[in-house]
Order: C-alpha cells, then structure tokens, then sequence
C-alpha cells in the first residue's frame, strides 16, 4: 500500500495535539482520512497499540471540538508489512463549522482543507458556512463570539424575580441544544456588537450638533440607557389658565417608548449599520436598518398587523413585559398624540424603517406666536413680563427654568416678545439679558 498526502488524506507518524486541526478540516470540507503510524513522505513506522491510539484521539476530539463531531468519524486498524497503522474516516459533518473550543468560532479555531494543508478558514467562509447550516435567520444562527457575559439580562430579570440561569438561556434560545451561544444570546449579551447612534442638533436641520453618543452593550442596557439618553431632552413645557398650570411635554412617552422597542426588536440585525435616533428641536425621528419582513407591506402594518422578523427576541422582551402584545405599538405610538394636529409620520425603503415623532409643544408654540402677532399677551408671556418687573430683567437661562422648557424653546419666545416690542434686548453675547419695554 502506497500512501501520499493529498486533499483528502493526511500522515501522522504519531498522534499528537496538532490532529484536532486535520480532522476539523476535513469535516468542514469534504471528508478525508487520516493515517496515523505513517510519516510525512509515506514511510511506514506503524503503532504499538492501534486501539489506545483510537480511543486517545476519541477522547481529544470529544472534550476539544465543537459541535459534537464524534458521529461523523471512523476508527480502522489496518495490518501493513507486519505493523499496524490507524486509519480515522472523517467525514463531511452536518454541523458545519467545527472549530477548537479553546478558539471558538474565528480564524484561528476554525480550519479547512487547502490542497495539501489544512488552513485557517476567513471570517466570510466561517459566516457562509454557519448560515448553510443554520439557516437564514439571523437570531437563531451560532455566534461567531463565544466569549460572553449576561450581567445585564440578569439584573433585568432580578427586577422582575425571574429566574435566569442555563435552563433559561436555553429554553429562550440563547444557546442551542450543543450549548453554543447563538446570535441571539449575542444580542442580549454584554458583548453584543450592534449600537444606537444617537445625535441633537439645534434647529430643524443638521447644520449643528449639539450632542451625539453611541449607546452599545447588552440590547437591554441600551433599551434603558437610550430611553434615558431622549428623556433628558423630552422638555415639560407649562401653560397657565390663571393660577392653574398644566405640564405638557414635547414628546409623549408612550410614543418615545414604542418607537425605541420597534427600533430594536424589529430591526434586520444582519446589517452592521447602526440604528439612529435624531432629536430636532421639533422632531425626533427613529431610523432602524431592514425595511419590512417580506410580504408585508406598510398600510398592514398601520392595521395592526405585526410578522416580526427577530421572533425569539421579541419573546423576550415579552418575557420580561416589555411588550403587552404583538402589533400594538404603531397604533400605541398614533392613539398617544390623540387629538394633536401633527400626527408621527412611518417611512419605509428596502432597507429602512423611519417613525418621526413630532413635538408637540411645537404647536403651541404656534399657537401662542399667531397670538403675539394680534397684539395679545398669553399665559407663558404674562409669565415672564411679570418677572421681568419683579426682578428688573430675565434671560434665557432664567426662561429656560421658570417656564421648565428647552433652550430652542426659550430663544424663540423671548425673540417674538422682542419682534411684538413686550421685551427689549440688551448686552451682546452671554451678557444678553431682556428688559420690559415701556409700552408694558
């Protein structure tokens, strides 16, 4: 018998730690076999014991490559010029990619026959491979970062004293029946890759930045931290019918609250583009990367009809009663600005979904500049001339904190109170400050 390496066949004068990598190669290529007894140039040295050589690679491969690959090799003692080789079958495994446990699912774990060598495979075969094995949802593929931390999750299901350990992490499909993290327990995870981007820009436009971030960590922490992040600049604005104030504020947090859960849950997690939040001073506007689950279209989705494209996320959050019910959240998001005249506006492309929600202060605003224009003082403006008379002069500093309003908001009342001649401006820069003009 006649041996020479080939694509298909590797020689082993011994068994040694290096063999996990040969037998991964074949099984995620097209199978081969490895001789063991037999050196690199074909010479045969044979083996003392041929079954103890077996059950020592049996043991390796067992407790050092995932998935189970044990199933899918062969182990035969062939007799040649009075010795004994080991012949190991590996064939073409199922669970594709196979890769060093201690490596996990990257380059340096996972290898591939190449002509005569077996070779590390590139991140793009790793992703081809798991997504002709997995399927095509992205949720419930195997993660390529095996190295993950829940602290997040935990402190979230501590909060509702749900219990979170391995028998959850499986039963929400976190990790697969082999115990492999799947992308969806990516997400959740401390080490999850996908962020919100979020930006303020003064004005209606994007001509200037006053802020941005870049929320990342578990879905969960960013749900909490961005919520956190837009309810620093949802504004309570007052308005005062005599001596009764009502608190209004721009933006109402049912609305805020259902546009950031549809930003995630229903998000196309297989782009790497972020998720973006956009605050205007009379908008914000929720972009979230994946149009519509094919076959839906946007009048089904104003209806109530919801197909969720991430399903195992979503049972999570309605584990943890984020979510009352599926398909509720755009009708929740319209019904929470009621009897407004600007509705939230759902924009959707091929790879976008958009939910702009207006400020709905911004209307009375409005309301309250077409009544400047007529000569007449209103709520918030006898508000102020008041202080300005108690106190000599006010700023918009001082406007921001009296009427608990935003600074865009604050600059704009004061500016129609000077144009209408109820306020005269003095000083230049942050020395500006607002006097009572002699008509009041």
């Amino acid at each position: 018998m006649i041996f020479r390496e080939s694509e298909t066949v590797e020689l082993k004068r011994t068994v040694v730690d290096d063999i996990k990598k040969e037998m991964i190669a074949f099984a995620n290529s097209n199978g081969g076999r490895i001789f063991v007894g037999v050196e690199d140039d074909g010479t045969i040295t044979g083996i003392d014991d041929a079954d103890k050589a077996a059950l020592q690679i049996s043991n390796m491969i067992r407790d050092a490559v995932k998935p189970d690959l044990t199933m899918f090799i062969h182990y035969e003692t062939i007799d040649v010029s009075d010795t004994q080789i080991l012949c190991v079958d590996v064939q073409r495994g199922t669970q594709r990619p196979y890769y060093i446990a201690k490596k996990g699912l990257r380059p340096e774990g996972v290898y591939v026959r190449q002509g005569f060598s077996s070779v590390p495979a590139s991140d793009a075969l790793i992703r081809r491979m798991i997504k002709e094995t997995d399927g095509d949802r992205f949720e419930e593929m195997r993660s390529l970062k095996q190295e993950l931390t829940f602290e997040s999750v935990k402190r979230e299901f501590e909060q509702r004293n749900t219990q979170f350990g391995p028998k959850q992490m499986l039963t929400l499909k976190f990790m697969n029946s082999e115990g492999i993290y799947t992308n969806l327990g990516l997400l959740k995870s401390d080490q999850c890759v996908h962020t919100i981007k979020t930006a303020v820009f003064q004005g209606t436009d994007q001509n200037i930045f006053k802020d941005r971030y870049e929320f990342s960590g578990s879905l969960l922490r960013q749900l909490n931290d961005v919520y956190e992040y837009i309810d620093r600049y949802n504004r309570i604005r007052a308005t005062f019918d005599g001596l009764l104030r009502t608190d209004a504020r721009d933006y109402p947090m049912t609305a805020v609250r259902e546009a950031l859960l549809n930003v995630i849950v229903h998000r196309d997690y297989g782009f790497s583009a972020s998720a973006l939040i956009s605050i205007y001073d009379d908008r914000i506007e929720f972009v979230s990367v994946g149009g519509l689950v094919p076959g839906i279209e946007l009048d089904d989705v104003m209806m109530g009809i919801s197909v969720c494209r991430n399903q195992n996320l979503a049972n999570v959050f309605y584990r943890l009663r984020l979510i009352e019910a599926y398909g509720t959240g755009i009708r929740k998001i319209m019904n929470a600005y009621g009897e407004a005249q600007k509705k939230p506006v759902i924009e959707v492309t091929g790879n976008a979904f958009k939910i702009t929600l207006p400020n709905m202060n911004e209307e009375t605003d409005a309301g309250d500049l077409k009544r400047s224009g007529s000569g007449e003082i209103n709520d918030t403006e006898a508000l102020i001339l008041n202080y300005t008379q108690q106190h000599g002069s006010v700023t918009r500093v001082e406007v921001e904190a009296l009427l608990e309003t935003s600074a865009s908001s604050a600059v704009r009342i004061l500016r129609r109170m000077v144009e209408a001649r109820k306020l005269v401006q003095t000083g230049k820069g942050k020395a500006v400050k607002y006097i009572a003009s002699k008509n009041e």
